[in-house]
C-alpha cells in the first residue's frame, strides 16, 4: 500500500504568453477547483494523463486536492503577459543576461510596473533587493508565512526563508521564488526598454 508520503511530490508551473496555444496542441483535462460555493475549472491547473472526467463542468471530476492525494499529478500552465514583449529566444537570451537596474524598484512608479513586486512598494523600499538571490527571498518575504521576517538582515533571513512552516501557512519553495526573481529581473529591463 503506498501512502501519501510515498508518492512523487512536486510542483510543476510552466509560464506561456498565451497558454491556450500549447493547451491546442496536447491532449489535456483541466483540473477541478472545489469551495464552499461552486465547483470550477482550475484557472491554471491541467492534466496531461488519464484523469476521470466531468461532462458537465468539462474539467476532471474530483478536485484538485483531493486528485494529488490519488496520485495524479496536476501542471500548471499559466499565462505571463510579460513574454508577450519577447520577440526571440534570443532576445529573450539578451535581456535575462543583462544585470537589471534594481534601483529602479526604489522609485514607486516603475515599481508599480513590475509583474510580482507592484503591489508591495514599501517592502521594497525598505527590503532594497538588489540581485535574483535577494530578489527571491524577498518574493518568499511577502507571502504570509514569512512575512514577520521583514526587517530582519538578508542573512538572518536566509537562514529559516526556505523551511516549510509548520502552520501550513502559504509560502514559496525555493525553485517557484528563484524563478520568478528572474521574471522580476527580465521584466526590470524589458520595461528599462522602453522608459
Amino acid at each position: 500500500m503506498t501512502n501519501k508520503t510515498d508518492m512523487f511530490d512536486a510542483d510543476i508551473d510552466i509560464d506561456f504568453a498565451d497558454r491556450s496555444k500549447i493547451l491546442e496542441l496536447i491532449k489535456h483535462t483541466p483540473a477541478r477547483q472545489e469551495s464552499n460555493i461552486e465547483s470550477k475549472q482550475h484557472n491554471s491547473g491541467v492534466y496531461v494523463t488519464d484523469i476521470p472526467r466531468d461532462a458537465v463542468h468539462h474539467c476532471a471530476s474530483i478536485d484538485y486536492k483531493e486528485a494529488e492525494s490519488r496520485g495524479y499529478f496536476k501542471i500548471d500552465f499559466l499565462n505571463v503577459n510579460v513574454y508577450q514583449h519577447i520577440k526571440d529566444q534570443a532576445h529573450y537570451n539578451t535581456l535575462l543576461a543583462q544585470d537589471p537596474m534594481w534601483e529602479r524598484l526604489m522609485d514607486k512608479n516603475f515599481c508599480t510596473q513590475v509583474i510580482h513586486v507592484a503591489n508591495n512598494f514599501n517592502a521594497i523600499v525598505q527590503m532594497k533587493p538588489d540581485s535574483i538571490p535577494r530578489m527571491a527571498m524577498f518574493l518568499a518575504l511577502i507571502r504570509p508565512a514569512k512575512k514577520h521576517l521583514i526587517g530582519k538582515s538578508w542573512n538572518e533571513i536566509a537562514e529559516t526563508i526556505w523551511n516549510k512552516p509548520d502552520n501550513g501557512e502559504y509560502y514559496f519553495k525555493k525553485a517557484h521564488a528563484v524563478s520568478y526573481a528572474k521574471l522580476v529581473a527580465l521584466h526590470i529591463n524589458i520595461i528599462g526598454q522602453y522608459s
